[in-house]
């Protein structure tokens, strides 16, 4: 059975294997080591039975937008819903920290988000510009194909 638990900084290892192809792909912005230990609490796991099958991360920009970043689920265990449960853990998460407005995410895969009922938005309207920052690292910087999506939360 998958769990879902929050990670340690003993994951990052194994984190960063999982990613690894999918950031030289392109896919995936690159985090090192140190920028994953940094924002830990941020990230959730799938396990099961100890191994890992896929995690992502909620990021909060600030009092009104969160941010969901570096979802990704092991190749042999993707459409089992476990990028569901990871996004359904991390919108959970965005409303018990009370964050006000919107969950974003940067996707490839915009069908996935919007059958949880996210809603594509033009990247010029991403509320807040330190966003960006990030983008600046991505290989496909300046020319991004990914779309940009938000989930609503209810007040």
């Amino acid at each position: 059975m998958v769990e879902l638990v929050k990670a340690t900084l003993r994951d990052i290892p194994a984190m960063q294997e999982l990613v690894e192809q999918e950031v030289k792909d392109g896919i995936i912005l690159e985090r090192n080591e140190d920028e994953v230990a940094t924002n830990i609490r941020s990230y959730v796991l799938a396990k099961e039975n100890g191994v890992l099958l896929g995690y992502g991360a909620l990021h909060i920009h600030s009092v009104r937008l969160a941010e969901i970043r570096s979802l990704i689920v092991a190749d042999g265990h993707r459409g089992k819903n476990i990028g569901k449960k990871i996004v359904l853990f991390a919108l959970k998460e965005a409303k018990a920290l009370n964050v006000c407005e919107e969950v974003l995410v940067l996707t490839y895969l915009p069908d996935f988000f919007k059958k949880m009922n996210f809603v594509e938005i033009t990247k010029e309207s991403i509320p807040e510009h330190k966003i960006w920052a990030d983008c600046i690292k991505c290989i496909h910087f300046p020319v991004c194909n990914e779309i940009s999506l938000v989930y609503k939360l209810e007040k």
